[in-house]
């Protein structure tokens, strides 16, 4: 149960927040009884970044996690496409001021520009040991190796990968197979496209129009899964977990740690029950090729191709 780690990316406000990101906005104080549900239930491992609400998502679990220091954080940094010396460590800094920690478990670079450049700013952070693990993002298989090269060379290891797999993104299997052979945790985010495959949302009842993922998966995706979302209902009864459980199960069992997006109690009672069931392989199959037939490749706007 420890290794899912607790996605909050839908917590901010403002620009990249809730609201222009999902379509709603969220009431923190359910937030925070989200937090102490998921914290009860054994789910410690939280994550963040910077850019989720500009800032506003970190300052929102900072002042949750307080008192809590069983409490494992990951958060990013965006760079941007042009380098500047500085950035990484300035965003660091402000990013551990918002949360109210010394140091990150896991820090990520979300996206590969300028790597090798960010990788270097942040080794003294690491070697420091101010960033116990450090991650990428949004990368190829060319760009980790390019991280564990440069980090090798001075004395460190790379300790994540962080990627977009889902059963609408199912391209991931060569990176995970060769992260998971060297020692580096898979990270999937977005298994569930932002509520797509979450059980509560149909050709009938679709996203909020006026939002990022409403405009990313419209009503007329919605149709070309309708078929899979039914699979995942049936395997839903069979093991009495929520279907939303069961986009998460396949995740796990292609070999990846996946990033949850919780912002209800209820949520978190819906993954904690889900986490006692192992899909079979035959199931997991099922529900690729169930995927595979829709002809559908999600991606964000901010993926490279």
């Amino acid at each position: 149960m420890n290794d899912v780690l607790i996605g909050t990316w839908a917590w901010g406000t403002g620009s990249n927040g809730s609201k222009m990101v999902f379509g709603n906005k969220q009431d923190p104080a359910v937030l925070g009884q989200a937090f102490n549900k998921a914290v009860e239930l054994g789910f410690l491992n939280w994550d963040t970044a910077a850019v989720y609400g500009m800032g506003t998502c970190e300052t929102l679990l900072g002042t949750l996690i307080k008192g809590h220091d069983d409490i494992f954080i990951s958060t990013k940094f965006m760079p941007g496409k042009k380098y500047k010396s500085g950035a990484l460590v300035k965003s660091f800094e402000e990013s551990m001021t918002r949360l109210g920690r010394d140091c990150a478990d896991l820090f990520w670079i979300h996206v590969p520009h300028n790597l090798e450049a960010n990788l270097a700013e942040a080794v003294p952070l690491m070697k420091e040991g101010r960033i116990r693990s450090l991650g990428v993002s949004n990368v190829s298989i060319d760009h980790i190796k390019t991280a564990e090269a440069l980090l090798m060379a001075e004395g460190l290891k790379l300790g994540a990968v962080q990627n977009h797999f889902s059963l609408l993104r199912n391209d991931q299997k060569p990176i995970i197979g060769y992260c998971n052979k060297n020692g580096i945790r898979y990270y999937a985010y977005m298994v569930l496209e932002q509520g797509a495959l979450a059980g509560n949302y149909n050709a009938q009842n679709h996203f909020p129009t006026f939002s990022m993922r409403g405009l990313s998966f419209p009503k007329s995706k919605f149709k070309k899964i309708d078929g899979l979302l039914g699979m995942m209902s049936e395997m839903a009864v069979t093991y009495n977990v929520d279907p939303s459980q069961i986009p998460i199960l396949w995740a796990i069992g292609n070999g990846a740690t996946p990033i949850v997006g919780i912002t209800k109690p209820s949520h978190a009672e819906k993954l904690a029950a889900g986490m006692n069931v192992t899909l079979t392989e035959s199931e997991i199959k099922k529900l690729t090729d169930a995927a595979a037939a829709t002809g559908i490749r999600q991606q964000g706007i901010w993926e490279p191709q």
